[in-house]
């Protein structure tokens, strides 16, 4: 889409751009923005189709209404009428996939609540802004499940076991400025800035040299799971790389003029 357009307001997925931000939407504000097979599948095509724009540098991902998102749509369940495991596999899977690899930052503007399988997509984002009276919630010992989405994964690295496993079973909410205490939110924003926030730092984000953001966002997806050597040697591959972009020519010489870079991503 082009810059200031949106989808139509039936769509249950917005879309805007402004610059090179892209801002991605769920649009079912009458529930919550609770996940359905339409939400799922239209979710992760419009975050596809964001991340698949070059002149996009940074993404952007929310929820209309009052709630990022209240997770799985449990009116509409499929418990004891579907493989739950296909489901995950099958409709979540991507969508979460659009986000851990696209290859700009995806941040996440929470209002409101981000619970359950919503609480995951929230934090599987790269960065993480919640408005200050948000929260977030693991609440499915409470319903006789388990935590889904890589949410056990996500929290565990972020937050470590003890903590991370008191969560997930307490069903308590979370208040965000005791998220961001636990680094699981990077910003806080007053009620109803959010999302304002989130776009005004991918505007900043915007403005860096993107194939050095991409090279630094893989490294740190990468970094959890591999040795210090691993870490080490993928670190020199990607300096190699980015050492001889023209956009490192152009951050090299405009700190030496000192003035602001013009990266073109090449």
């Amino acid at each position: 889409m082009g810059a200031g357009e949106t989808d139509q307001p039936d769509s249950v997925v917005l879309t805007r751009r402004k610059g090179a931000v892209s801002t991605v939407l769920m649009h079912q504000p009458d529930n919550l923005n609770s996940f359905t097979p339409e939400l799922r599948a239209a979710l992760a095509a419009a975050l596809n189709e964001a991340a698949g724009e070059r002149s996009v540098r940074a993404i952007v991902l929310g929820g209309s209404g009052r709630f990022f998102s209240a997770g799985a749509n449990l009116k509409r369940g499929t418990i004891g009428t579907e493989s739950i495991r296909d489901i995950l596999l099958r409709e979540y899977k991507p969508l979460f996939d659009a986000i851990t690899q696209a290859p700009q930052p995806v941040i996440a503007a929470v209002q409101g609540g981000a619970a359950g399988i919503g609480m995951a997509l929230a934090l599987a984002c790269d960065l993480v802004v919640m408005e200050e009276n948000a929260f977030l919630l693991c609440p499915f010992t409470n319903i006789g499940l388990v935590p889904d989405g890589g949410s056990t994964w996500t929290l565990a690295q972020t937050i470590g076991h003890r903590a991370a496993f008191e969560f997930a079973i307490s069903g308590d909410r979370m208040p965000a400025p005791r998220a961001k205490e636990l680094n699981l939110a990077n910003r806080l924003a007053e009620p109803g800035e959010g999302l304002a926030t989130a776009e005004n730092w991918a505007a900043e984000l915007a403005l860096k040299a993107p194939l050095a953001l991409t090279a630094t966002k893989r490294l740190m997806r990468k970094a959890g799971t591999l040795s210090f050597d691993d870490v080490f040697l993928a670190e020199a591959e990607a300096q190699e790389t980015c050492g001889n972009t023209a956009d490192a020519a152009e951050g090299i010489a405009a700190f030496r003029e000192k003035r602001a870079p013009r990266f073109g991503g090449e």
